[in-house]
């Protein structure tokens, strides 16, 4: 193909749109790498010629299925069960499973395509892929949740394993629903291997796992500061969510000297203006992991404010954190961000910003750290628990820590080398995790012939 003849970014985006109508999630994570990578190898032949970024952008398999269950009250119910194996050139599929009522094919495949790069910027072996059902856990039961995650795996094991597809948590699917897939699977299979990760600690899960993707949100921040001489302490810090990402990234921005003012669920976001402290949070994490409340209790525990319905941006800081759920930054809320003097943003959830606060937050040329790099501390040690599970071994959570922080410096200094901006002193940290997930794969892929 002659380089005149390569399809341009319009003509490529209408193609994908074209061939995945409404998947209005995945169009967006597609476009975000796509506008970094399609400049990065317009003077790159091979790359087109080999069709590279299209043949990532199509997953290499989806396996959609019904999962019947039976209800406390005898009744069947029926739910849809998915598995997006995007791409394994690095290692096998790696990615979690979310059940949660708005789960549909464009949510998983936008994450199973983010999960790709994610996992490529760690360093490991480790493909891309993810998964879930439109189940929704809450209000349900201990035996009710077991009896759907058993009939879910009973479809899911068939396409897992070890060294083929790597499933983990996500939203829905915490230590309670990895055991019973786990037990499930070691029942269908007779193995135990390290099919799941976040396990718990006695049956081959790992430490820090939990605390892991909040850390890394932090440490990315850490990093960003720390290449304008600058640090964390002192600074004011919003933080969206109230899950584990949130918690742990507030307990590390507590540790480091961050002084963080909100925190949201569902329902509406607190503001204490006197700052989260670690007893504080500890009031957090036992009311939403046991009791599972509203956070409305903490603002009434502590006389801090409760905003009924709405999310924490409007609050003046010096950095942001959402760590809650995709496009929960619009784009009025990163102009509101940017001019209530915001100087970064490291995103803990999955593509929280939409596409165009994406560009806002880089044209005011603030530190913005995308989900790809800054939320991949808890895939980094999910990784490290295959690895345990294969040594037939645990590390200590100190060890854990250290190789995560050096995870998380390995992501920077990626980003970096490719984000720089030519004639300024601008990282643009989007452009840099694009294209550095994007060379790992595309080379594999290129090594490996057509197929």
């Amino acid at each position: 193909m002659a380089v005149s003849d390569h399809v341009d970014l319009p003509q490529f985006m209408a193609g994908l749109e074209r061939r995945n109508p409404g998947e209005t999630e995945f169009h967006q994570a597609v476009y975000e790498v796509a506008s970094n990578v399609f400049e990065f190898i317009s003077d790159k032949e091979i790359y087109h010629s080999l069709q590279i970024l299209r043949r990532i952008a199509e997953p290499d398999r989806i396996i959609i299925f019904r999962v019947c269950w039976e209800d406390d009250q005898g009744n069947i119910r029926v739910n849809r069960g998915y598995r997006v194996q995007n791409n394994n050139s690095i290692g096998p599929y790696k990615g979690g499973l979310r059940f949660h009522p708005s789960v549909n094919l464009s949510i998983l495949k936008f994450l199973a395509f983010e999960q790709t790069f994610k996992n490529s910027l760690t360093g490991l072996p480790l493909g891309g892929g993810k998964g879930g059902a439109d189940f929704n856990p809450k209000g349900k039961s201990d035996n009710e949740v077991m009896r759907f995650c058993q009939s879910f795996m009973t479809e899911l094991y068939r396409h897992v394993g070890d060294d083929i597809d790597v499933p983990a948590g996500d939203i829905g699917v915490g230590a309670r629903e990895i055991g019973y897939l786990f037990g499930q699977y070691k029942r269908l299979t007779a193995r135990f291997t390290g099919v799941l990760t976040g396990k718990a600690i006695d049956f081959g899960g790992s430490p820090i796992r939990t605390e892991a993707t909040g850390y890394g949100t932090v440490y990315m921040m850490q990093d960003m500061l720390a290449l304008r001489g600058e640090d964390l302490a002192g600074r004011t810090c919003l933080v969206s969510g109230a899950g584990n990402v949130a918690q742990y990234a507030t307990a590390k921005l507590i540790e480091l000297g961050g002084h963080v003012v909100t925190l949201s669920d569902s329902t509406g976001f607190i503001y204490d203006k006197d700052g989260i402290d670690a007893e504080k949070l500890a009031y957090v994490m036992d009311l939403k992991t046991v009791r599972r409340g509203a956070l409305s209790a903490y603002a009434e525990e502590f006389g801090a404010e409760f905003h009924s319905g709405r999310t924490p941006w409007g609050v003046p800081c010096d950095l942001a954190f959402p760590c809650a759920t995709q496009n929960e930054i619009t784009t009025s809320d990163a102009e509101i961000l940017i001019n209530n003097g915001c100087i970064g943003v490291s995103e803990g959830a999955n593509m929280p910003t939409e596409q165009d606060g994406i560009s806002a937050f880089t044209d005011a040329e603030i530190l913005f750290a995308p989900s790809k790099a800054a939320n991949a501390g808890g895939v980094a040690v999910s990784g490290l628990e295959m690895s345990q599970n294969s040594t037939r071994r645990t590390w200590k959570a100190e060890e854990l820590e250290v190789l995560l922080r050096e995870i998380m410096t390995g992501i920077h200094e990626r980003c970096v080398e490719h984000g720089r901006c030519p004639g300024t002193d601008y990282i643009d940290y989007v452009r840099g995790a694009n294209i550095a997930g994007f060379v790992k794969v595309a080379d594999s892929m290129i090594a490996y012939g057509v197929m």
